[in-house]
Protein backbone atom coordinates (compact mmCIF):
# COMPACT_ATOMS: atom_id res chain seq x y z
CA UNK A 1 0.00 0.00 0.00
CA UNK A 2 0.95 3.35 -0.85
CA UNK A 3 3.07 4.86 2.36
CA UNK A 4 1.96 8.52 1.88
CA UNK A 5 -1.53 7.64 1.91
CA UNK A 6 -0.73 5.23 5.06
CA UNK A 7 0.49 8.31 7.22
CA UNK A 8 -2.57 10.45 5.75
CA UNK A 9 -4.61 7.96 7.47
CA UNK A 10 -3.19 7.86 10.61
CA UNK A 11 -2.87 11.69 10.68
CA UNK A 12 -7.23 11.67 10.00
CA UNK A 13 -7.32 9.77 12.96
CA UNK A 14 -4.84 11.32 15.57
CA UNK A 15 -6.06 15.01 14.56
CA UNK A 16 -7.68 16.96 16.50
CA UNK A 17 -8.72 20.18 16.07
CA UNK A 18 -11.79 21.60 18.11
CA UNK A 19 -13.72 24.39 17.50
CA UNK A 20 -11.84 26.79 19.94
CA UNK A 21 -12.89 30.21 18.45
CA UNK A 22 -15.90 31.19 20.13
CA UNK A 23 -18.13 34.14 17.67
CA UNK A 24 -19.88 35.85 20.62
CA UNK A 25 -22.69 37.28 17.77
CA UNK A 26 -23.62 34.20 16.53
CA UNK A 27 -23.37 32.39 19.28
CA UNK A 28 -21.23 29.76 18.01
CA UNK A 29 -17.85 27.66 18.27
CA UNK A 30 -15.46 27.37 14.87
CA UNK A 31 -12.04 26.52 13.86
CA UNK A 32 -9.69 28.56 11.53
CA UNK A 33 -7.57 27.48 9.20
CA UNK A 34 -5.12 28.57 11.50
CA UNK A 35 -6.24 26.20 14.31
CA UNK A 36 -6.11 23.34 11.88
CA UNK A 37 -2.45 24.20 10.60
CA UNK A 38 -1.31 24.12 14.65
CA UNK A 39 -3.14 21.13 15.20
CA UNK A 40 -1.68 19.30 12.18
CA UNK A 41 2.14 20.18 12.83
CA UNK A 42 3.39 17.59 15.56
CA UNK A 43 1.39 14.71 13.39
CA UNK A 44 3.48 15.34 10.21
CA UNK A 45 6.60 13.65 10.87
CA UNK A 46 8.70 14.04 7.97
CA UNK A 47 5.30 14.70 5.83
CA UNK A 48 5.20 18.14 3.98
CA UNK A 49 1.93 20.26 3.95
CA UNK A 50 1.67 22.82 1.37
CA UNK A 51 -1.29 24.99 0.84
CA UNK A 52 -1.34 27.39 -2.67
CA UNK A 53 -4.07 29.60 -3.82
CA UNK A 54 -5.49 30.57 -7.08
CA UNK A 55 -7.48 33.15 -8.10
CA UNK A 56 -9.93 32.05 -11.37
CA UNK A 57 -13.06 33.04 -13.13
CA UNK A 58 -16.02 31.44 -14.33
CA UNK A 59 -19.24 32.81 -15.95
CA UNK A 60 -18.09 36.38 -14.93
CA UNK A 61 -17.43 35.23 -10.76
CA UNK A 62 -14.61 35.53 -9.65
CA UNK A 63 -12.94 32.88 -6.76
CA UNK A 64 -10.29 31.44 -4.90
CA UNK A 65 -9.48 28.06 -5.69
CA UNK A 66 -7.01 26.80 -2.56
CA UNK A 67 -5.26 23.52 -2.68
CA UNK A 68 -4.24 21.54 0.43
CA UNK A 69 -0.98 18.70 -0.95
CA UNK A 70 0.81 16.49 1.29
CA UNK A 71 3.76 15.10 0.18
CA UNK A 72 6.51 12.57 1.42
CA UNK A 73 9.07 13.30 -1.40
CA UNK A 74 7.85 10.97 -3.72
CA UNK A 75 3.90 10.78 -3.99
CA UNK A 76 1.64 13.99 -3.42
CA UNK A 77 -1.94 13.97 -2.29
CA UNK A 78 -4.30 17.34 -2.68
CA UNK A 79 -7.36 18.35 -2.44
CA UNK A 80 -9.00 21.59 -3.52
CA UNK A 81 -11.62 23.97 -2.47
CA UNK A 82 -13.19 27.28 -3.69
CA UNK A 83 -14.61 30.17 -2.47
CA UNK A 84 -16.09 33.46 -3.96
CA UNK A 85 -14.72 36.69 -3.96
CA UNK A 86 -17.10 39.91 -3.67
CA UNK A 87 -15.18 42.46 -4.46
CA UNK A 88 -17.64 44.81 -3.34
CA UNK A 89 -18.25 43.50 0.34
CA UNK A 90 -19.07 45.83 2.39
CA UNK A 91 -16.54 46.76 5.31
CA UNK A 92 -13.68 45.73 3.19
CA UNK A 93 -11.23 46.65 0.91
CA UNK A 94 -10.31 44.32 -2.20
CA UNK A 95 -7.20 43.24 -0.46
CA UNK A 96 -9.15 42.53 2.40
CA UNK A 97 -12.00 40.68 0.09
CA UNK A 98 -9.08 38.32 -1.80
CA UNK A 99 -7.82 37.44 2.17
CA UNK A 100 -11.17 36.70 2.95
CA UNK A 101 -12.13 34.32 0.34
CA UNK A 102 -8.26 32.46 0.37
CA UNK A 103 -8.66 31.82 4.22
CA UNK A 104 -12.02 30.57 4.06
CA UNK A 105 -10.90 28.37 0.64
CA UNK A 106 -7.87 26.90 2.78
CA UNK A 107 -9.71 25.84 5.64
CA UNK A 108 -11.83 24.47 3.45
CA UNK A 109 -9.16 22.38 1.86
CA UNK A 110 -7.68 21.54 4.97
CA UNK A 111 -10.95 19.18 5.86
CA UNK A 112 -11.61 17.54 2.81
CA UNK A 113 -7.64 16.23 3.15
CA UNK A 114 -7.74 16.04 7.00
CA UNK A 115 -11.42 14.47 6.60
CA UNK A 116 -12.48 17.82 9.25
CA UNK A 117 -16.56 17.20 9.14
CA UNK A 118 -17.77 20.88 9.72
CA UNK A 119 -21.62 20.32 9.96
CA UNK A 120 -23.73 19.67 12.87
CA UNK A 121 -25.18 16.44 13.82
CA UNK A 122 -29.08 16.35 13.37
CA UNK A 123 -29.68 16.18 17.23
CA UNK A 124 -28.27 19.64 17.72
CA UNK A 125 -30.03 21.30 14.90
CA UNK A 126 -33.21 19.26 15.32
CA UNK A 127 -36.03 21.70 17.11
CA UNK A 128 -38.47 19.30 17.12
CA UNK A 129 -41.38 20.97 15.68
CA UNK A 130 -40.88 23.80 17.79
CA UNK A 131 -39.83 27.49 16.14
CA UNK A 132 -38.56 30.06 18.18
CA UNK A 133 -38.99 33.53 17.97
CA UNK A 134 -36.19 35.70 15.90
CA UNK A 135 -34.79 38.67 17.86
CA UNK A 136 -34.29 42.48 16.51
CA UNK A 137 -31.18 43.78 16.41
CA UNK A 138 -30.06 47.32 17.26
CA UNK A 139 -28.25 49.45 15.00
CA UNK A 140 -24.98 48.91 16.80
CA UNK A 141 -25.16 45.22 16.96
CA UNK A 142 -25.94 45.09 13.13
CA UNK A 143 -23.08 47.02 12.23
CA UNK A 144 -21.21 44.58 14.42
CA UNK A 145 -23.03 41.78 12.15
CA UNK A 146 -21.66 43.48 8.89
CA UNK A 147 -18.21 43.81 9.66
CA UNK A 148 -18.44 40.08 10.74
CA UNK A 149 -20.08 38.73 7.22
CA UNK A 150 -17.22 41.27 5.63
CA UNK A 151 -14.69 39.47 7.67
CA UNK A 152 -16.44 35.90 6.75
CA UNK A 153 -16.93 35.16 10.68
CA UNK A 154 -20.67 34.83 10.09
CA UNK A 155 -22.94 34.84 6.22
CA UNK A 156 -25.86 36.88 5.67
CA UNK A 157 -27.74 33.67 5.64
CA UNK A 158 -27.38 33.18 9.06
CA UNK A 159 -27.98 36.59 10.40
CA UNK A 160 -31.55 36.08 7.98
CA UNK A 161 -31.99 33.30 9.57
CA UNK A 162 -31.37 33.56 13.42
CA UNK A 163 -32.67 37.83 13.57
CA UNK A 164 -36.07 39.70 12.47
CA UNK A 165 -34.56 41.85 10.01
CA UNK A 166 -35.97 45.77 9.13
CA UNK A 167 -36.25 46.15 4.98
CA UNK A 168 -33.29 48.76 5.82
CA UNK A 169 -30.97 46.14 7.34
CA UNK A 170 -31.80 43.66 4.58
CA UNK A 171 -31.03 46.67 2.06
CA UNK A 172 -27.63 46.74 3.88
CA UNK A 173 -26.93 43.54 3.31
Amino acid sequence: MNKLIERLGEIQQQLKAPKNQYNSFGKYKYRSCEDIMEAVKPLLNGLVLNLTDEVKEAAGCMYVEATAMITDGNKVQAVKAQAGIDINRKGMDIAQSFGSSSSYARKYALNGLFLIDDTKDADSTNTHGKTKEKKKLNASTFKNALEMIANGEYTAEKLKDNYALTPKQLEQL
